[in-house]
């Protein structure tokens, strides 16, 4: 499995850097944002260390399924059950901070509506 030993959410998958992890699997962890934007806010990532969406091929079509796949499920878990918001930021023009791949997963009350 590809790392980067300079990323901070490598380190995060690798167990190096505490987070608030509330889910993992052999490919997956989700853990709450350390600066949530609504109620529900929590991340989801591949252990695999991919910079971005761009670097996403073919051959990563199962993974990014089952991050989406996992979303409602866990998103219902930590209490949004009145729905959910899934965002990817890619690059500096989508706003990406993390270079590895990560999807926020939003719910409860819109703030994004608010202005």
């Amino acid at each position: 499995m590809s790392t980067d030993h300079n990323c901070i959410f490598c380190k995060i998958a690798a167990g190096q850097i505490p987070a608030k992890k509330f889910y993992e699997d052999d490919e997956l962890i989700a853990f709450h944002d350390i600066r949530p934007a609504a109620p529900v806010h929590f991340l989801v990532i591949p252990k695999l260390h991919l910079a971005s969406l761009n670097e996403a091929g073919p051959e990563h079509a199962a993974l990014l399924g089952r991050m989406l796949e996992l979303a409602p499920k866990l998103a219902r878990e930590q209490g949004a059950t009145n729905g959910f918001r899934t965002v990817i930021n890619t690059g500096p023009d989508g706003g990406q901070e993390v270079y590895h791949l990560h999807m926020h997963v939003m719910g409860g009350p819109r703030p994004w509506k608010q202005g």
